[in-house]
């Protein structure tokens, strides 16, 4: 289909340029047979036409399905990398590659069809013009060669200035995203409102305009310096070129007309090169992460039955380290060796910053230990075994997404389910679910959070992880989460994690594991007796 796309738009360029030349050739020549002019016209026209419209739509579907089968592959990728390489990423640069970046490939490569149409028909009548005079086309290639060289400098100029606007993009999207998540706290704050907008936002946001408006600046004058060199070409036939050697008057005005038509092709491609020189840049982006994001790349495999009748699970002197924000010293976990039975109520708890967290996304196999080994059922979680262990787990973590379909869920009855579960966390009067699809997830977060339970309940998995999950809970429901539905749970053989600053329950907890600075302080059950 490319070779075919490709093959009729130059035969549609071609055509282009060959009905110029018998234009020309009908002005310049009195004697003429204008009949078979007429109808060699006519031919050239339709064909022009008809393989204008192949090529194009060919060539409009192709690029469309590449960026379909781009903005595939890269969520593929995110999803497949680890989550601590991810983090580091951070969201505002997976975002912009995903939006910006894919959209400017998408513009470029919709011109794609045009710019094989406006090559050819410049090939075309550069053909032409050699056809007329092969001293003329070599006056051409040398006043060619003399602009290109003199646009090169504009050229590369303004590609860096749009690489330097791309740049200060993804620090754009770090504000972006501080104004739709911190718009309370700059609500409340006026001086600190004022701070981000003209310190942080303002500031980045003038950045990005000036190496904009500085690199289509660039191309701009590239355009105009481009034209002026077609009516300099022009003039110098007409004028000059006639001193020199011997023209006639044929191969002068189909030098002309031959010229006064390239002009509009080639304006067209000189004014598509900042969208060709975006692209370029959006590319490199895109190929930059896809690389970063493939380094650090998952085994994906379609995981084997879930074990529900599991027996235990088993962290082996398991560490692992990151880098603090803004801060030269490392954060290190571990070494931990912990052991989770069937049927338990454990509670994590510990100070801020004492690692809960982190183990438990070491625990979910979402973090990957640099050290140690986890065991299930006495079995090592290598990494063909990581996306089978993962789905023993429901979480919910402290950072919750609640998805608006009951995603993998597909099975008999499960709207009937969801409604049951719907009423028993008292959300029946503002969520209904039709075929899998919840009617609204715009809730208060304490409701949400029970959406979170909603999910949690219908995937039955065999471990349950809740990451202060009654933060955001009225006293009624964290009393209810707390002596009803964590209980229930248990009694239904599940083993149950909870990362909870909530003391006042503890009590309930089967066993009692506290963290400090990295290290458990304590592992012990409600006897007192240390584990």
């Amino acid at each position: 289909m490319v070779a075919i796309a490709v093959f009729t738009g130059f035969l549609s360029g071609g055509s282009s340029a060959g009905l110029i030349a018998l234009i020309s050739r009908a002005i310049s020549q009195e004697t003429v047979n204008l009949a078979s002019i007429g109808w060699a016209f006519v031919g050239l026209a339709v064909i022009s036409l008809a393989t204008s419209v192949i090529s194009q739509m060919m060539l409009i579907r192709l690029a469309q399905q590449a960026i379909f089968q781009l903005r595939l592959n890269l969520s593929r990728q995110i999803l497949a990398s680890e989550l601590a390489h991810l983090e580091k990423l951070g969201s505002p640069r997976l975002l912009a590659t995903l939006t910006d970046d894919i959209q400017a490939l998408a513009d470029a490569v919709r011109l794609v069809p045009f710019l094989c149409i406006d090559m050819t028909i410049v090939a075309g009548c550069l053909v032409y013009i050699t056809w007329l005079s092969w001293q003329v086309f070599l006056v051409v290639c040398v006043i060619t060669f003399v602009a290109l060289s003199s646009c090169q400098w504009l050229l590369r100029r303004g590609k860096r200035l749009l690489a330097r606007a791309r740049e200060e993009q993804d620090h754009l999207f770090r504000h972006f995203k501080t104004v739709t998540e911190g718009t309370k706290e700059l609500k409340l704050h006026y001086w600190r409102r004022q701070a981000f907008l003209q310190e942080d936002l303002q500031s980045t946001a003038a950045t990005y305009r000036r190496y904009n408006v500085g690199g289509l600046t660039m191309f701009a004058m590239t355009s105009s310096w481009g034209k002026l060199i077609f009516f300099f070409a022009v003039g110098f036939v007409l004028f000059v070129l006639p001193k020199f050697m011997t023209l006639s008057s044929a191969t002068i005005s189909g030098y002309v007309l031959t010229f006064t038509y390239l002009i509009l092709p080639m304006d067209r491609l000189v004014n598509q090169l900042p969208v060709m020189s975006r692209a370029g840049i959006a590319l490199s982006k895109i190929e930059t992460l896809g690389l970063s994001l493939a380094s650090r790349a998952e085994m994906v495999t379609v995981p084997q039955e879930i074990q529900q009748n599991w027996q235990s699970l088993t962290l082996k002197g398991v560490t692992y380290t990151y880098q603090l924000e803004q801060e030269d010293a490392c954060f290190v976990l571990g070494p931990i060796d912990l052991t989770l039975q069937p049927g338990e109520l454990v509670f994590i708890v510990g100070g801020n910053g004492s690692g809960k967290s982190t183990l438990a996304k070491l625990i979910t196999g979402l973090y990957i230990p640099e050290m140690g080994e986890i065991y299930f059922n006495n079995q090592p979680i290598d990494e063909q075994q990581r996306e089978w262990y993962r789905q023993h787990f429901s979480a919910v973590f402290a950072d919750f997404y609640v998805f608006d379909r009951l995603l993998g869920l597909e099975r008999e009855n499960l709207d009937l389910q969801a409604e049951a579960y719907l009423r028993k966390l008292r959300l029946d009067h503002r969520v209904s679910i039709t075929e899998g699809r919840l009617s609204t997830t715009a809730l208060s977060t304490g409701q949400r959070k029970r959406l979170t339970l909603l999910t949690a309940y219908l995937e039955d998995r065999p471990i349950y992880l809740f990451d202060e999950w009654a933060a955001d809970q009225d006293p009624m429901f964290k009393e209810m989460f707390y002596t009803e539905f964590l209980p229930q749970l248990r009694n239904e053989g599940k083993t149950v994690l909870v990362i909870s600053h909530d003391d006042h329950y503890f009590h309930i907890s089967d066993r009692l594991i506290k963290l400090d600075y990295g290290q458990i302080e304590y592992d012990k059950r409600l006897d007192q007796r240390m584990v």
